[in-house]
């Protein structure tokens, strides 16, 4: 397989593991991302997913002979690939639990779609960004709907219309990224770091946070919203989660979801 796949202590790691191809993905790859994500989705062990490579690229995008075999293949064929590209972002991009993706040297392509995917996305300083598909004749159409909905539209217009390559710092006030770090080493540092925070956290209420999330981004602030945010909150106060938290709060002790190696990932 082109990736590593293991469950640790609630922490699902998913290694991108092709560095004499700069990690690009093919048609395998992204069989076998979407087969162990498929199943990850429903093991209620895993508090949190972490996306990361090998090498010093992290993604240099589709692989060279990955387009060249899309490139003879029947029109149904090409849909019918393009679906099972996004099937693989639609698992990382709705994964019930916060994915985490740590970036380093280049990203390209569809790397941008995994990284637009993510809940929390740390990078080096030197990382390198492009949509390049337009200089090989298409269009980043599948991963568009979330390249455009972390960056916005008037970034998308040029970066996808150019597909010119911009750096770490711009990646980070673009909202592609969150935080930067000088070497790959204090990237998976404060990875670690994050990981221990969030494990703090009540799981069932990081799942139903990202729900909540998927349900109010882009939905006017109406009637009917706020009965359904109303209606979110008591239901999670009324479950046993929300009120183990609640009474650990009042009781001032630390609640149930915390073990001893919450502090050791």
């Amino acid at each position: 397989m082109a990736i590593h796949a293991s469950i640790t202590d609630g922490v699902a790691r998913l290694v991108l593991d092709r560095p004499e191809k700069r990690n690009a993905f093919d048609d395998q790859t992204i069989a076998d991302i979407s087969s162990v994500l498929s199943l990850w989705r429903h093991d209620e062990s895993i508090r949190v997913l972490v996306i990361s490579a090998n090498g010093e690229t992290f993604c240099a995008g589709a692989d060279l002979g990955w387009m060249k075999r899309t490139a003879q293949l029947d029109h149904q064929a090409n849909l019918e690939d393009a679906q099972k590209l996004a099937i693989m972002m639609d698992l990382i991009d709705s994964f019930p639990v916060p994915v985490l993706t740590l970036v380093q040297g280049a990203a390209f392509g569809g790397a941008l779609g995994i990284i637009c995917c993510s809940d929390i996305v740390l990078a080096t300083e030197d990382a390198k960004f492009c949509l390049s598909e337009v200089r090989l004749g298409i269009v980043p159409a599948v991963i568009s709907p979330y390249v455009i909905r972390a960056m916005g539209e008037r970034q998308a217009r040029r970066y996808m219309l150019t597909a010119e390559r911009f750096d770490a710092g711009q990646a980070l006030n673009f909202n592609l990224v969150h935080q930067l770090f000088s070497t790959q080493e204090e990237v998976v540092e404060a990875g670690k770091s994050l990981i221990t925070t969030l494990s703090l956290n009540g799981p069932q209420a990081m799942r139903q946070c990202k729900q909540l999330i998927a349900d109010v981004s882009g939905k006017p602030i109406d009637e009917p919203l706020m009965r359904h945010t109303s209606q979110f909150i008591a239901d999670i106060r009324n479950t046993s989660e929300g009120q183990e938290g609640l009474a650990a709060f009042l009781e001032k002790r630390k609640p149930n979801w915390i073990t001893a190696e919450s502090g050791h990932q």
